[in-house]
């Protein structure tokens, strides 16, 4: 008899439990309307994406450092991927985000240039709150889960186009960190061509990814970080309110600044121009998810 109530809990753990779990799935599904598709009426078609396979890849940790009261560089991480990274080949384009705005869904953006009428450039001119904006009416429009990258996701799907932050100076004497500083932001303004060029002038990366490190740095929902690990009173201070964008160099924005020119810039150069591309939630539940959370 314990043999047949083993193999008995057995047949109810492998058959019956999942089909249960994928009935009450579906009935969450239903209540979400994500049964089917994506709604009615779209007006966005799903964007072209690259899969980034899963790796062990090396990663600048953002945020400032200091060492004993001065400015050092950040620890450099090793960061094992186990999943893929589904995310967008293409910044998003001006053309797509005009369809927002033109849902009510976006606010217009700030007009940096008096770019030609093609719209298949990069949207620029938005902020974070735009960015945001976007990517919950794509989902609502697509029937799927599109959200900002983190700065660690940027740099795995970037691969060697990420910038390193890194000054490469340990030295105690802070003139020497400034002097390093002035001449990388210098060569930086002698190279620079601001206005936004069409959808892949800056080519592929080693795993297809386009544009990246070009002149539209890409904003991202990691937060600024201060941190002081071995001082006697370790600070390591967060704000939200200030994001990291990626692009030939990191930098950190106030979230509503759509004209990085202004002298908003928190730390860092001020980047070219601000867009940004989305990353897709492959997760079978992730619809669900989305669903709960309004």
């Amino acid at each position: 008899m314990a043999t047949i109530s083993s193999r008995s809990e057995a047949w109810w753990a492998l058959i019956v439990a999942p089909t249960l779990l994928a009935l009450i799935a579906g009935v969450l599904a239903l209540k979400a309307a994500f049964v089917g598709g994506a709604p009615d009426g779209l007006v966005a078609a799903a964007p072209q994406t690259i899969i980034v396979a899963p790796r062990t890849f090396s990663y600048r940790a953002p945020g400032e450092y200091t060492r004993d009261g001065y400015a050092v560089d950040g620890p450099l991480l090793t960061i094992s991927a186990t999943h893929p990274l589904t995310i967008m080949k293409y910044q998003v384009s001006k053309a797509d985000y005009a369809r927002c705005v033109e849902d009510g869904a976006c606010a217009a953006p700030e007009p940096e240039f008096s770019t030609p009428d093609e719209n298949d450039v990069p949207a620029t001119g938005v902020n974070f709150e735009d960015a945001q904006a976007y990517a919950a009416w794509l989902s609502r429009e697509t029937g799927e889960v599109w959200t900002l990258p983190t700065d660690e996701q940027l740099a795995f799907a970037a691969g060697s186009r990420f910038p390193d932050d890194a000054l490469g100076t340990e030295s105690s004497n802070p003139a020497d960190r400034w002097l390093e500083r002035y001449r990388r932001e210098t060569a930086r303004s002698a190279a620079r061509d601001s206005v936004p060029k069409p959808l892949g002038h800056f080519g592929e990366n080693e795993f297809g990814l386009a544009d990246f490190a070009g002149n539209v740095w890409e904003w991202t929902t990691t937060c600024y970080r201060r941190t002081a690990p071995d001082s006697v009173d370790p600070v390591d201070t967060s704000s939200c309110g200030i994001h990291f964008v990626s692009g030939q160099h990191r930098a950190a924005m106030v979230f509503f600044i759509r004209n990085p020119k202004g002298g908003a810039c928190a730390v860092g150069a001020p980047p070219d121009n601000l867009g940004f591309r989305l990353v897709k939630d492959t997760r079978w539940y992730a619809p669900l998810l989305r669903a709960l959370r309004g």
